[in-house]
């Protein structure tokens, strides 16, 4: 089989393709997102199509031409739906252990703890969504100086606050302590910095947003290709999640244009080869999160736009790999992200064109199926589809 000299891997962010057979268990049965944004809305993403997008959600219009993607779906077998836990099977690490949530707020040992060392008393400590609680607490922080603590059904610890009251470092240097006192059983998945700008009424949150992640619990594919000496480049927070770990270059660019602006000025250049890693955040964080079907599908629409340029770029040894990293439905009834299956697409010129690669049991096959392309010989979870995919050498 062909081997690739590069691959290009982009997690749509929260775009997930139906509720998977634990949805219950979450309280997320019912959730689809892209169903429910193509459903609504009808976004125009020819390219998208294509690839064979519309397949992996069974709503491909009779009559259209096939894709020339290939085409899937991959069910989540680790436990929970949050962003680590979602890039961290994509990379071949599967957790066994969920990361611990805060339904409740975090206990007071945490809170006193964090107070403590920081030297600052805070307000909130509930779980919220981002822009509301900003909203809510905004006023009071503003004329207290005290930080904003609050979470979600994810597994995190986010820490907002007004870039005039605490600066982005300031901000990043107050998480860097939360990071270090959250440990055992209180090891969550990341501290998230979450500054803001404006008036009351009129709040902004910034592009000054940082992840600080746990170290992965174990190798993972970007440790494995940087072994093998090849190049690693991170898109966006893909940095974050890996704690930078197994990167070899990144570009931390913030906003879906600004995350593909990057993707493509890597792809321009002939001096790497191995993986380029992107995560395009905007789908998940200002529209899932916000119940904005319109502006979901208008993502989706702005990213088909840009995707000819990136095919255009990959060359005869090159392959894309589309996926996401958990559900985020905009029109279920809640913020949060929602337990489901995620669409994988595949696409090169040296590479079968329709083959329906059916459901996958993990999210690591991508990773299997990256490492393979690439000629890595290690093995993590998952189990490759890049022989199902691959033309023949002549």
């Amino acid at each position: 089989m062909k081997k690739m000299k590069r691959v290009v891997l982009i997690v749509l962010d929260g775009v997930g393709a139906g509720w998977q057979h634990d949805a219950a268990k979450y309280g997320d049965e019912g959730a689809d997102t892209l169903g429910h944004v193509i459903a609504q809305e009808h976004p125009d993403i020819p390219n998208l199509t294509e690839l064979g997008l519309l397949k992996t959600i069974d709503m491909h219009p009779l009559g259209e031409d096939e894709p020339i993607g290939c085409y899937g779906t991959m069910v989540e077998k680790a436990a929970g739906k949050d962003t680590t836990t979602g890039h961290w099977e994509i990379a071949g690490l599967t957790l066994s252990k969920p990361f611990p949530t805060y339904p409740h707020g975090f206990p007071k040992e945490v809170i006193d703890a964090f107070e403590q060392e920081t030297g600052l008393q805070v307000i909130g400590n509930k779980p919220a969504s981002g822009t509301a609680i900003i909203e809510e607490l905004g006023p009071e922080h503003i004329t207290t100086g005290k930080p904003i603590v609050y979470t979600s059904a994810d597994s995190v610890f986010q820490i907002a606050a007004h870039e005039a009251v605490i600066p982005p470092m300031e901000l990043w240097h107050i998480c860097r302590i939360a990071r270090r006192l959250l440990k055992g059983e209180h090891n969550v998945g990341r501290v998230i910095a979450r500054p803001f700008i404006g008036n009351p009424g009129a709040f902004v949150r910034t592009g000054n947003r940082r992840d600080f992640s746990v170290d992965p619990l174990g190798p993972t594919m970007l440790d494995v290709i940087k072994n093998n000496g090849l190049d690693v480049l991170g898109v966006g927070k893909i940095e974050d999640i890996f704690n930078h770990r197994g990167l070899t270059q990144s570009n931390h660019a913030a906003g879906n244009p600004a995350c593909t602006d990057a993707i493509i000025e890597y792809m321009q250049k002939d001096n790497w080869k191995g993986l380029l890693f992107a995560n395009l955040v905007d789908t998940d964080m200002l529209y899932g999160h916000r119940n904005d079907v319109k502006g979901f599908a208008k993502a989706l629409e702005d990213f088909d736009r840009r995707l000819p340029e990136i095919l255009k770029l990959l060359g005869d040894d090159g392959m894309l790999i589309i996926t996401a990293d958990h559900g985020c439905d905009p029109a279920y009834p809640t913020t949060d992200h929602t337990r489901e299956k995620v669409p994988v697409l595949a696409w090169g010129l040296g590479l079968e064109e329709g083959v329906n690669l059916g459901e996958r049991k993990t999210f690591a096959d991508v990773s299997a199926t990256v490492l393979e392309a690439l000629g890595c010989k290690e093995k993590l979870d998952g189990t490759s589809f890049y022989g199902d995919i691959a033309l023949e050498e002549d």
